[in-house]
């Protein structure tokens, strides 16, 4: 992975490509939300289970998106950093920062870490 493709990454989530994203992460890809009753979040393992964390996402959050985005490639790790914007379907408005952690194999996303501030 490169730098490039996790810019090329952010855009496919911002666009809510679903397919896109997916051709980013290997078949055994684990995700770890950035809220949850373990220590790491919820871990949602494989493809499919991943797939559908993913597009949970926007149904809970139609507008979503992921801007001032800034990202890093060192060996086989990654960072993005960036704002987490959004509308709940109350109407509240949702702006955070965070990042997501990545670790790849055979240049793919194996895990990613999503790690976001908690506004109260």
């Amino acid at each position: 992975m490169k730098e490039q493709d996790l810019i090329d990454y952010s855009d496919a989530w911002n666009a809510h490509d679903i397919d896109l994203i997916m051709s980013f992460h290997t078949e055994d890809c684990i995700f770890e939300t950035g809220g949850g009753t373990e220590k790491y979040g919820t871990r949602v393992s494989g493809s499919e289970a991943v797939r559908a964390r993913f597009i949970l996402v926007w149904t809970e959050l139609a507008d979503v998106r992921f801007e001032h985005g800034s990202h890093f490639v060192a060996g086989d790790r990654g960072c993005s950093e960036w704002t987490f914007v959004a509308t709940r379907p109350d109407g509240a408005r949702l702006e955070m920062n965070g990042c997501d952690l990545f670790t790849f194999s055979d240049g793919k996303i194996r895990i990613k870490n999503s790690l976001l501030k908690n506004r109260i």
